[in-house]
């Protein structure tokens, strides 16, 4: 089989030693493409990430502040009174739209669609994991706001007693 002919084999696994396996196995059958999530496949795919349109779940243009909480997506950068929080682009992308107006709660489906740009399948594994590190980075914020979960339904983001939420 010929490499212009051939089929691409797309590995997406977050697990190293599976990639590395498929990897192996496939040594010289044709181009393979290995990669840990879907947003890493799409980064190495395409310049742009792809447009969410139709889908209403855009994220903002411009800096949005929840808050002493300011989200600046096209900077890439979260401030907390002023000072930068170290945090992944995930991270930020759901952040950005928790606090895109209005606030309020968003579902699993819209999150997912949003952040990850591919379909919810039902599994929230990855969507829980990334909010798992974002709600343990938050809790680091004297008066930050919180993560709150919706049970079956999705996540919103509420202010602590100090914090107006603006």
């Amino acid at each position: 089989m010929s490499e212009g002919n051939g089929p691409i084999v797309v590995c997406v696994s977050p697990d190293m030693a599976v990639r590395e396996r498929v990897l192996r196995q496939l040594d010289g059958v044709g181009p393979v493409v290995s990669c840990a999530d879907l947003a890493e496949l799409r980064v190495m795919l395409f310049a742009e990430p792809p447009a969410d349109e139709g889908r209403g779940v855009n994220p903002p243009l411009a800096p949005v502040s929840y808050g002493d909480l300011v989200i600046d997506p096209p900077g890439h950068v979260v401030t907390w009174r002023g000072r930068p929080l170290a945090l992944t682009r995930t991270e930020r992308m759901l952040l950005a739209r928790l606090v895109t107006p209005p606030v309020r709660l968003w579902s699993y489906e819209r999150l997912f669609a949003s952040v990850w740009g591919g379909a919810y399948l039902g599994d929230t594994a990855i969507l829980h994991s990334a909010m798992k590190r974002l709600r343990r980075k938050l809790r680091l914020l004297t008066g930050g706001p919180r993560v709150q979960t919706v049970r079956g339904v999705g996540y919103r983001l509420v202010p602590t007693s100090d914090d107006t939420g603006g």
